[in-house]
């Protein structure tokens, strides 16, 4: 197998593709023949060793691909060779072949291409686990999303508007915006450009979102925070934007709003079912053509530097998305 190889982690420009012993799975594993993988930005952090994570090293980064079942190890059950899965699972996306326990493997539906369940799990599960099951989203609702361009933000715009919910997406341009609009948001605020708080002023005629979705953080939350209608519900999903923002409590207090963390890795790991069933109903909202994934780029694995200088600059729309041929 050959895969892009991370031995001392400081940065892209130390990663090596190597040729590597094809593994064997262990008990309670499958072999998978990876097809596609999508760039996170855990993927980035996992390189620099900044990510909770430490693997130890040497490893494969890429937490998230698709592919064919190859071998089953001893005592698997519901999956055999010629499955199509797709699997978060941390490590291994960016080669040719991994090793993963099976229980991390969602079966895929005929008709699921491989580009679209590389970056489904990541992005849709977590926007689910926070629109859905931590905010408790009501058709009718008014949901803010910062950040609305990246991979979990056009995700959550889509499951947003699947759920009946008003969408205003918020991206740092006029062109993002835009991609924003075409995949359903009803408005968009370009906050490089404007003023958050008076255009969600305007957009709400006074009473702000009910559900703020925040990826970003950063100076970004503090003004959105100060925009929530009451009873609000503030998703504290991720820190894209580098700065951990200190919120003055006396908002909540005075919206009668609630700072809510979602952590859908450990939703996940506490709540299996829950889980599964969960991935079941995105699986069938994909058939249905409810939601699908917005892929900025689709390149060949052996570029994955250049992915990498994509993701850096801030113009990915969606997610970029890695194949081997």
């Amino acid at each position: 197998m050959n895969a892009w190889l991370c031995e001392n982690p400081v940065g892209v420009e130390a990663l090596v593709w190597k040729e590597l012993p094809t593994p064997e799975p262990a008990a309670g594993q499958v072999r998978v023949a990876i097809k596609a993988a999508s760039l996170n930005f855990p993927d980035l952090l996992i390189i620099q060793n900044k990510y909770q994570m430490k693997p130890p090293l040497p490893f494969v980064p890429g937490t998230e691909f698709a592919g064919v079942v190859e071998a089953v190890g001893e005592g698997v059950k519901g999956l055999k060779a010629g499955d199509a899965v797709a699997a978060f699972a941390g490590t291994g996306g960016f080669g040719s072949h991994a090793c993963i326990p099976a229980a991390l493997a969602m079966p895929l539906p005929p008709g699921f291409a491989f580009e679209d369940a590389a970056a489904f799990i990541c992005t849709y599960a977590t926007s689910h686990h926070a629109l859905l099951d931590r905010a408790a989203l009501q058709p009718g609702e008014t949901v803010l999303i910062l950040g609305a361009a990246g991979g979990v933000g056009t995700a959550a715009i889509q499951i947003a508007k699947a759920a009946g919910a008003k969408v205003i997406a918020a991206a740092s341009s006029d062109e993002k915006c835009a991609r924003c609009r075409e995949i359903g948001a009803d408005a968009t605020i370009n906050y490089a450009s404007g003023n958050l708080r008076e255009e969600l002023k305007t957009l709400t005629e006074g009473k702000g979102p009910d559900v703020i979705y925040d990826p970003v953080g950063g100076d970004l939350a503090e003004p959105a925070f100060r925009s929530i209608a009451w009873r609000g519900r503030y998703l504290v999903v991720g820190f894209a934007q580098g700065e951990i923002p200190a919120l003055p409590l006396n908002l909540a207090l005075l919206k009668g709003a609630s700072l809510v963390g979602v952590f859908w890795g450990e939703f996940a790991r506490r709540e299996p079912r829950r889980n599964a069933e969960m991935l079941g109903q995105l699986a069938q909202w994909y058939g249905q053509g409810k939601i699908k994934p917005v892929l900025d780029q689709v390149l060949p694995l052996a570029q994955l530097p250049q992915a990498f200088a994509r993701m850096a600059s801030r113009q990915v729309v969606g997610k970029v998305v890695l194949t081997n041929p």
